[in-house]
């Protein structure tokens, strides 16, 4: 069996409306889970259930370190939370498509909250977002 060692260096670029944030150098994880809705389409006399693809899901989650300041990460989340229409733009190493690299854009997502101070002595200030909903695409063209 054929193995890949893959090592990750994710990109991760965030837009709300005409600005875009580099969020790659202030991200220690993300991990994104992307599917579509099950819908069930069992009818009389079938022997086992059935179903059907339904509304595009996602929920992203990413461990940010916090920065404070007019073009740092706090600001760009205090524009983004509860709107609704982010766009995510990540991929697992670097920006160049293809198939052992592709890209994920995530458009309409909701950052429905964040911990806007997180404190403790002697560690860096870290905060955990989670994003849900919207619509995803996959893009592996260079």
């Amino acid at each position: 069996m054929a193995t890949t060692v893959y090592l990750t260096n994710p990109t991760i670029n965030i837009t709300q409306g005409a600005t875009t944030t580099d969020f790659t150098d202030n991200t220690s994880s993300i991990t994104a889970t992307l599917g579509y809705t099950s819908l069930e389409t069992t009818a009389f006399g079938s022997t086992g259930l059935s179903f059907s693809k339904g509304l595009a899901t996602s929920d992203i989650s990413m461990t940010v370190f916090m920065a404070y300041g007019a073009a740092e990460i706090e600001a760009a989340l205090a524009t983004y939370v509860g709107t609704g229409t982010s766009v995510l733009v990540f991929s697992p190493a670097g920006l160049t498509e293809s198939a052992s690299n592709p890209e994920f854009t995530v458009t309409g997502a909701m950052l429905a909250a964040y911990d806007v101070v997180v404190g403790t002595v002697n560690e860096l200030s870290v905060v955990e977002l989670s994003w849900t909903g919207g619509t995803w695409a996959r893009d592996v063209t260079p």
